[in-house]
């Protein structure tokens, strides 16, 4: 994707999430097509670096779960299921809890592949103390919880 196309579609997401976020007038509806919009344009500007991808599915979570938390959850929509949202999370995530500690508690000396990999995985975790409350008691909120716990010691 070219460079202009790419921030086009930066200030179509900015846009259409600062209505979904500030236009607090308008109906509940109203802000979730923006919130979906949003999204939309964060989905289609795929990067090439795993900088970008991450960013891009950071963000994805961040909305969605300000949308479950503030407009409500739809689910008959997976993008504001918060259970969806718990499943996709987990898909993203490449190291174990326990693993992700390990590594952690020598990061310093790691590689600095390693470490981009443990500040992904805390990046990509940044949501769950919204979301997990949103969650009925199971396999899937035990391991986000652990999760949480997990994030606290990732660099």
């Amino acid at each position: 994707m070219a460079a202009d196309d790419r921030r086009q579609l930066e200030a179509v997401r900015v846009v259409a999430q600062q209505h979904a976020y500030g236009y607090s007038d308008q109906p509940r509806e109203v802000r979730r097509q923006w919130a979906a919009l949003s999204l939309l344009a964060n989905r289609r500007m795929h990067g090439d670096g795993s900088g970008d991808s991450t960013r891009e599915v950071t963000q994805d979570f961040m909305l969605r779960t300000w949308v479950i938390r503030h407009l409500g959850r739809d689910d008959t929509d997976p993008d504001w299921s918060p259970e969806r949202l718990a499943v996709d999370t987990l898909a993203t995530l490449s190291l174990a809890p326990s693993e992700a500690e390990t590594l952690a508690a020598d990061w310093r000396g790691l590689p600095t592949e390693r470490i981009r990999e443990l500040r992904r995985h805390k990046n990509l975790t940044a949501h769950l103390d919204d979301l997990v409350g949103y969650l009925q008691p199971g396999p899937i909120r035990s391991q986000l919880l652990r999760w949480i716990e997990t994030r606290g010691s990732l660099p």
